[in-house]
């Protein structure tokens, strides 16, 4: 089955133009067109715009995605190549998460603390409450995220 690119825009939430741009760029080298020039989009096609998309939300670039697929584009003999690209971009996004995991974190233990605050009817109550009446998990964070006073 064969798609427009309107049907594929709705099919992959990917808009026309940026289906068009990237085509332009290299990333849809298997796009075939009709004999007036429009494109027309397979099944194939749709679960590549769905890849792109993925690699754009891990960070890869345009740059890096056109690379990814010429690499694909060249067979078996580039697998090294795409496991390294991979790889390094997983990595990236593991130290992105902790990143994000360390804020979240902060969060967590700031509205704890303020819940405990409005129920104590103090910073200072919270303050003072001993290890042993703090849950295990925001001493942890406290640990982790503070120093100093909490504010």
């Amino acid at each position: 089955m064969v798609h427009s690119i309107a049907d594929a825009a709705k099919a992959t939430g990917v808009p026309a133009s940026t289906l068009r741009y990237y085509d332009k760029e290299g990333l849809l080298p298997n796009v075939g067109r009709l004999s007036g020039g429009s494109r027309v989009f397979s099944e194939d096609d749709l679960a590549w715009i769905r890849v792109i998309e993925h690699l754009k939300k891990a960070g890869l670039t345009i740059k890096e995605i056109a690379r990814y697929t010429d690499l694909i584009q060249q067979g078996d003999d580039t697998l090294e190549a795409r496991r390294a690209l991979l790889y390094e971009r997983k990595e990236e996004v593991e130290a992105e998460l902790a990143r994000v995991q360390g804020t979240l974190d902060f969060i967590t233990y700031k509205c704890w603390f303020y819940d405990e605050a409005v129920r104590l009817g103090s910073e200072e109550a919270v303050r003072a409450l001993p290890d042993d009446e703090v849950p295990a998990e925001m001493l942890a964070i406290r640990k982790r995220c503070l120093s100093g006073p909490q504010q």
